[in-house]
């Protein structure tokens, strides 16, 4: 490919290894760092259409109480994002992801064959736990390798196919289920972990020089830490983040029962959840088009106010008893298109004013952000009464919430920052 590297040694001079591993071409770079993101999406949404089978199967009646299969996964993957960081820098990029998609494989088999509830939640809190390390180190190796214009090309690519596995993921889920019970499902996820850990150990090289590598300093990493969560911009727009993350997982818990219960029409929900999800990668795909001639701000704003709209009048409608499948689809997908235009510029926002404390900053953030975002989404999933009422009024509290923390950060003014910042 012209203009591009023709194997990862070249890539940067931080790259370490040369031998074994010589010769990995830009294309199979990408698609490796593809791989390594998509797993995350992968365990959450390919298991959405089987929920009603696990609970089933392991004597959970109350079907609220399943949405714990997600809220563990996203808990041991907020926790875990805390320590990766640190760690790679310590010991390099390339041990923590074999050990932590190593774990990953393994934790994902401890799922499929949990002899109750109780222990399948342990091991979904532990895969999470595991698949944790290849979020955080593989933007680090991308880093490593790539700067500049190059390193968002890459990013780019990857992202692609980032956006198109919650798409797919509950249409693969449900595809399988067709001729597998719901623990083949977990197995097809540890194939899928072994596939890619075989990958990483023979083909990726450590990405980051041994005269890069820090001790981990915990005086240091107290004092980023304690930056990262007391500068205003960055505190603000990180919980900006996470009210409305923890909208998006209110609709991840709810949404298989919504269809079951509230439209009586299950084998909808992969299509309409597709459809929903796209509309999230499109807005992300015009986002990178517009945010540089725009800016951050008015682009994040509008969006944020076009969610408390399009929510506060679907809420309107749930509450009149007007709510169809229809308007419910129509509704998210919208909401959603506002929520892809955000959260990634919320997210630039929170990181701009740190960026020497970049990689503590972005462990402190993931972390609050996926908590955070968890436990309110289990809230909203945990208020289900067989409506979309209760998911829809979480929406619209998570929108005012979010708008009026923009407002405070920004001092009362939207769309440019806030004066003396």
């Amino acid at each position: 490919m012209s203009g591009h590297p023709t194997n990862i040694e070249q890539m940067s001079p931080h790259v370490a290894t040369k031998g074994a591993h010589d010769g990995m071409s830009f294309r199979e770079f990408v698609g490796m760092m593809a791989a390594m993101m998509a797993m995350v999406a992968l365990a959450i949404d390919t298991m959405l259409p089987a929920l009603p089978s696990i609970g089933n199967s392991l004597g959970v009646t109350d079907e609220n109480k399943r949405q714990l299969i997600v809220t563990a996964f996203l808990l041991g993957l907020g926790v875990a994002q805390l320590v990766y960081g640190p760690l790679s820098d310590r010991f390099g990029r390339r041990p923590i992801l074999i050990a932590g998609t190593a774990a990953y494989v393994l934790f994902s088999a401890g799922v499929a064959v949990a002899p109750n509830f109780e222990m399948l939640l342990l091991f979904r809190a532990l895969q999470g736990a595991a698949v944790a390390a290849t979020r955080v180190v593989t933007i680090s190796v991308v880093r490593d390798c790539y700067g500049g214009r190059q390193m968002a090309r890459v990013m780019s690519l990857a992202f692609m196919v980032f956006l198109a596995v919650p798409v797919l993921a509950p249409s693969i889920g449900q595809f399988f289920l067709l001729f597998l019970p719901w623990r083949g499902l977990f197995w097809v996820l540890t194939c899928y972990g072994l596939i890619v850990l075989s990958w990483i150990a023979m083909r990726l090289p450590e990405t980051l020089h041994p005269e890069y590598r820090r001790p981990i300093d915990f005086s240091s990493v107290f004092i980023a830490m304690r930056r990262a969560l007391t500068t205003r911009q960055a505190v603000g727009y990180m919980l900006a983040q996470t009210v409305i993350s923890g909208a998006l997982y209110g609709f991840i818990n709810s949404v298989q029962q919504i269809f079951a219960d509230g439209f009586h029409a299950p084998k909808l929900m992969p299509t309409v959840f597709a459809a929903i999800a796209g509309m999230m990668a499109l807005a992300s795909l015009i986002n990178s088009r517009i945010v540089e001639r725009l800016g951050t701000r008015r682009v994040s704003h509008s969006a944020l106010l076009g969610f408390v709209v399009i929510e506060l009048l679907h809420l309107g409608i749930a509450i009149t008893g007007h709510e169809t499948l229809i308007s419910f689809s129509l509704c998210q997908a919208t909401a959603m298109f506002c929520f892809g235009l955000s959260m990634a510029n919320f997210g630039a926002m929170a990181m701009e004013p740190l960026a020497e404390i970049a990689g503590t900053a972005a462990s402190v953030q993931g972390f609050v952000t996926t908590v955070g975002g968890a436990v309110l989404g289990y809230l909203i999933g945990q208020s289900f009464d067989g409506t979309s009422l209760p998911m829809t009024a979480g929406f619209a509290a998570a929108g005012v919430l979010g708008l009026a923390i923009v407002l405070i950060t920004e001092g009362g003014h939207l769309f440019h920052p806030r004066m003396g910042s």
